[in-house]
């Protein structure tokens, strides 16, 4: 059985400045850290965090007054910055930048006064910040769509000639597109954002899959069920025709999928460490497997870099 590797695959510069962020505050601080949500959706990364003495939470209230909080990579609303600012946490913003520059574009759309779509998946907690960038108190909204579907559901004012659409930094492109397209039919004078929302280590893992999907008779996605970006290449393995399983870890791996499988690809969502496709390998190869084939890819040079009082000289070994 041939093993062939997408790229690029794996840890992001989003996902590496968060974990960076947490263990150089760890060292620094030598105190208790206080995460808002998982830092990054991926169980390997939470529970390694969580043995070092990190408490994930939910809400702000939950955090001890005077504490160090850290925001994760997903990012947060403003109503949530102002109640950690309220209790008086030492706040550690570890959103990827490429969010940041979307809460930007929706909240400088909430100043303007703007109508604003935004394309993303209910709930998540990347939309869940997104929106809460935009001032409800306007007499305009922000309205969230997942679907071609929901754009029928639209109320949006006639005369409204301002209206502008964002979304979500790890969505399918195609699927994306389709949306953008039905809403631009729709509302013709709508405006987007200057450059894609989509960030690039999404477009990029995804046109891996596409490419492995065409050389393969299998693929494994290695994520986690709550990682957006990982879902999204499962998706899209499975719409290629290509038989495609999502794992947390070679632990979930069924003899029974691999057998006759002459060549199986395997990728990872963005917030996956190497260690863990370094282990499904293993796995594989103890089982019959040649040594893996790297399929060439985009080499991705994009560094996020950290706060400078939480500069130290630590690197991701750990989760390599």
């Amino acid at each position: 059985m041939d093993v062939l590797l997408a790229n690029p695959r794996g840890f992001c510069a989003g996902v590496k400045r968060a974990i960076l962020i947490v263990e150089n505050a760890l060292k620094i601080y030598k105190k208790t850290i206080y995460i808002k949500h998982e830092l990054v959706h991926n169980q390997y990364v939470i529970k390694k965090l969580r043995k070092k003495g990190v408490i994930f939470v939910e809400k702000i209230s939950d955090i001890p007054d005077n504490s160090i909080v850290v925001f994760s990579a997903h990012g947060v609303s403003k109503k949530t910055k102002e109640k950690a600012i309220k209790k008086k946490l030492i706040i550690l913003n570890a959103t990827c930048p490429l969010v940041t520059k979307v809460h930007k574009e929706v909240s400088k759309a909430s100043e303007k006064n703007i109508e604003t779509i935004f394309i993303g998946h209910k709930g998540h907690p990347e939309v869940i910040g997104t929106i809460g960038q935009y001032n409800k108190k306007n007499s305009s909204q922000i309205h969230l769509i997942e679907s071609i579907e929901d754009i029928n559901k639209l109320s949006i004012e006639k005369n409204n000639t301002k209206l502008n659409f964002f979304t979500q930094t790890t969505l399918s492109i195609n699927y994306t597109q389709s949306i953008i397209k039905a809403l631009k039919k729709k509302f013709p004078h709508i405006s987007g954002p200057k450059k894609e929302d989509i960030c690039y280590a999404t477009t990029n893992r995804q046109n891996a899959v596409i490419k492995l999907s065409k050389i393969t008779d299998m693929i494994l996605v290695i994520g986690s069920k709550n990682s957006s970006n990982s879902n999204r290449l499962t998706e899209i393995g499975k719409e290629t025709g290509v038989f495609t399983k999502q794992i947390e870890s070679f632990l979930d791996i069924k003899e029974k999928w691999i057998k006759n499988i002459k060549h199986i690809g395997i990728t990872a969502g963005a917030s996956a460490p190497e260690f863990l496709v370094k282990q499904v390998i293993e796995y594989l190869q103890k089982i019959g497997a040649k040594k893996p084939k790297e399929i060439l890819g985009p080499e991705e040079k994009i560094i996020f870099n950290i706060p400078r009082y939480l500069t130290l000289p630590l690197h991701l070994k750990n989760y390599e």
